[in-house]
């Protein structure tokens, strides 16, 4: 590699050392929220406002919550270069698991979309932003794990990038509903519009990131053994 390169890397691992920080912090509020919830569905006190859809049906929802929370943190990981770097075994292995855990959560919550009644105050709309987001999460992580079984690192790397930061979005959704019930209220459309700017504000920030990722960490992620 190229001196040059070799600095880009450098300059990149710095800050991106950090990257799982913020991205852990985006997922406190929702993985309080849903732990809350899997403890009062386990027969413990109610802290949270009721929720009747859950209640009769619970299994869908405490199959997303139990995969949702520790794919969010492991998979907060996985955006480290100096980890990969340093650990290629435990990434791969780390990814097994978070390739199982990201389906389960986009195929329960797409479950709970089509099945559960409409969660009151949203529209239209949301049901089908729902279903486009769990539909494109499952995709995403499946091109990524056809990328790097075919050895494309770079395209593994964005389309699990893509697929992270739908999921990632109830963290987001949490400022977005904040503002919009703050500004407009908590009914639709506006409800369904803030759900919505959760989900289109990760992914142009992933985009973002995706685009600007210096050409030399792909290439020192590149010389990583790539088979699953």
């Amino acid at each position: 590699m190229s001196g040059a390169a070799q600095g880009s890397v450098r300059g990149w691992t710095a800050p991106a050392r950090w990257v799982p920080v913020p991205l852990v912090a985006l997922t406190v509020v929702p993985a309080v929220a849903g732990s809350l919830r899997l403890l009062e569905l386990a027969g413990g006190p109610q802290l949270l406002p009721d929720n009747p859809r859950i209640a009769s049906s619970p299994w869908p929802a405490v199959l997303h919550i139990s995969c949702a929370l520790p794919y969010a943190v492991l998979g907060a990981f996985q955006f480290s270069t100096s980890l990969r770097r340093r650990h290629p075994r435990w990434h791969r292995a780390g990814g097994r698991v978070l390739v199982v855990l990201g389906l389960l959560v986009a195929l329960s919550a797409l479950w709970m979309a089509q099945f559960y009644p409409r969660q009151p105050g949203t529209g239209e709309l949301a049901h089908l932003l729902r279903l486009a987001a769990g539909s494109g999460m499952a995709a995403c992580i499946l091109l990524g794990l056809t990328a790097i079984r075919g050895g494309d690192v770079r395209a593994h790397q964005a389309w699990m990038t893509r697929g992270y930061a739908l999921a990632l979005a109830a963290g987001t959704q949490v400022l977005t509903q904040g503002i919009s019930t703050a500004a407009f209220g908590s009914a639709p459309p506006s409800t369904d519009l803030a759900l919505g700017a959760g989900w289109v504000l990760n992914l142009a920030v992933a985009e973002y990131v995706i685009r600007r990722r210096p050409a030399g960490r792909a290439l020192a992620a590149a010389q990583l053994p790539v088979h699953p």
